[in-house]
This record gives structure tokens, sequence and C-alpha cells, in this order.
């Protein structure tokens, strides 16, 4: 594969399966696409403005030499396309997941929702210098929260559906930042996380993937029962 393919075949290597079974009519998920366009646009938004003060503060950098080269604010084409790809995929794995199964939200789920996220506000809160650790650690801890407060019955598919994710994530984001391919296409700045790695995977990226996938499900979740 071309170098410069790396990271735009990521991309639509994670798109590729979910997109062609949308259209099957055991999952049928085109008909969903309706709930799923807005929030992954105002999701994609939110990452988007965040990715670029990131890239200018220089949280992390793309490498040209893995990306066809057309940038805008500092960010290539292929990120863009990552705040598109990525959460249809997650969307599509969550719809087939509750069109099969029935995972209720139990009051232990939230309770442990809660643990998670003050251990996420703590975590922020003692690494405050580290900007890709607290933001991310911050923001996912109030999310969270907000969503237990309000007894959202959605949470406990959501916690099911991003362990099956993980499998995925961490092929796609191992060749991103170098694990299987000797292609670093994201570079990290260690002065701004924890500096521990899952193979060469921040462990941040744990976190921001699941606030990624959380604040699309959240939206899908909202226009569905309004639909």
């Amino acid at each position: 594969m071309p170098e410069r393919l790396t990271y735009l075949a990521v991309d639509f290597g994670c798109l590729l399966f979910p997109f062609i079974f949308s259209f099957f009519p055991q999952f049928n998920f085109y008909k969903q696409w309706r709930y799923f366009l807005a929030p992954c646009i105002v999701t994609a938004l939110f990452f988007i403005i965040w990715d670029i003060i990131f890239t200018h503060l220089g949280v992390w950098s793309f490498n040209p030499r893995y990306v066809l080269g057309y940038f805008a604010w500092g960010l290539p084409l292929e990120e863009y396309l990552f705040f598109i790809c990525i959460p249809y995929a997650c969307i599509f794995t969550y719809h087939c997941l509750t069109l099969f199964f029935t995972i209720r939200t139990s009051r232990p789920v939230r309770i442990a929702t809660l643990i998670a996220s003050l251990a996420l506000l703590l975590t922020g809160l003692l690494h405050i210098t580290h900007l890709y650790t607290s933001v991310t650690f911050l923001l996912l801890a109030l999310y969270l929260s907000g969503l237990s407060f309000r007894k959202e019955p959605f949470l406990a598919a959501f916690f099911v559906a991003y362990a099956i994710i993980l499998i995925p994530f961490f092929i796609s984001n191992g060749i991103l930042t170098g694990s299987f391919l000797n292609r670093i296409v994201v570079q990290y700045n260690n002065n701004h996380n924890l500096g521990i790695r899952m193979l060469t995977i921040p462990l941040e990226d744990t976190f921001y993937g699941m606030l990624l996938m959380l604040m699309n499900v959240a939206g899908y979740e909202r226009l569905k029962q309004k639909g």
C-alpha cells in the first residue's frame, strides 16, 4: 500500500463493512441514518475544534508522509473523515447490539458510572498540566456523570458496545500510531499525556474514543426518542 494512503485506508477500512451491512435486511441501519447524521455532525464539529487547538499547541501532530497532503487548519483531510467513519462504525455496532439484545441500565450500573466518573475527574485534576490527559478525562467525567444523574437507559448498552469496539479500535489506532506497519501517522507529545502506552497507543486515546462514541450515541438515542 502506498505510504500516502495509510490514514485514508484506516478510515475507509473502518467504514467499509458497517456501511455494506447497513443495507442487509437483518440490520437495516440505513433506515436509522436520519438519527445518526445530525449528532455525528455536531459531535464532529466539537472534536474538530478540539483537534485544531491541540494540534496548534503541539499536543499531537500528523506525519505528512502518510496522508494525501490536503490540510485545513493544521488537520489532514483524513482527520476530518475520521470523525465520520469511526462514529458510523460505532453507531452501527451499537444499533446491531440493541437490535438483538435488551440490555437494561440498572442502579449498580449508574453507581459504577459515577465511581468511574469520579476516578476520571481526580486523575484529570491531578494531571492538570498534561493537556491531553486533563481535558479528555475531565470532559468524559462530566459527560458520564451527567448521563448517569439523568438515568439515561442506554448507558449499559453503550458500555457493552464500547467493549466490543475496543478490538477494532486497537487495530486501527495501532496502525495510526505505529504498532503494526512501522508508519507513525499520528505523533503524540508525551509532555501532554501520562506516557502510558498500550503497544504504541496512548492510554488517553481509549477515553478520547469513549467520549467520541458516547456523544454520538447520546445524540442518536435522543433523536430516536423524539422520532
